[in-house]
């Protein structure tokens, strides 16, 4: 008994899926990571490691330039 294939009885939507984003879908992610870049930062610990001096710098340097 042969199996029954379906065939597509409507064209597929040209514009592609509608991709918007409610405003907290960006947001949030933002202010979760900018939380922690500042808890990071604020801490001290990251001086406190004697061989990763350029993390400190870097981060030092980002808070530097948006602050």
């Amino acid at each position: 008994m042969p199996a029954l294939s379906r065939t597509r009885t409507h064209a597929p939507a040209v514009g592609g899926p509608d991709a918007r984003l409610p405003w907290w879908a960006l947001v949030l992610p933002v202010i979760a990571f900018a939380a922690l870049l500042v808890l990071m930062t604020a801490s001290g610990e990251a001086h406190a490691a004697g061989g990763e001096q350029s993390v400190g710098f870097l981060l030092d340097r980002i808070r530097s330039l948006t602050g």
